[in-house]
């Protein structure tokens, strides 16, 4: 199992490394929002700082989760880079571009 967030974060990893690969390509994509859609179960720790965590599951993994509650969930995350803007996933504008 994988922590939703870890999810995420190799996500991340894997747009931002798309987007460095792109650079100097004459074809260009805009990242517009993405879905991911995940099953998840959902735990709860015991003690004094009890938390609940997310787990990314495979659809052939849910059952062996019986203690924990499965959920689908889907997110719809829309990039955006720490200058702001629209994200391109490769090199320098081309007229007509959007």
């Amino acid at each position: 199992m994988i922590e939703l967030a870890d999810m995420i974060r190799e996500l991340r990893q894997q747009l931002t490394t798309a987007l460095a690969d792109g650079e100097d390509e004459v074809l260009r994509f805009e990242l517009g929002p993405v879905e991911v859609e995940a099953s998840v179960a959902v735990t709860r720790e015991a003690g004094g700082d009890a938390k609940v965590r997310l787990w990314v599951v495979d659809a052939g993994a849910s059952g062996k989760y019986a203690h924990a509650e499965t959920q689908r969930i889907t997110l719809t995350l829309t990039p955006r880079t720490a200058a702001a803007g629209t994200v391109l996933i490769t090199g320098d504008e081309v007229d007509g571009e959007r």
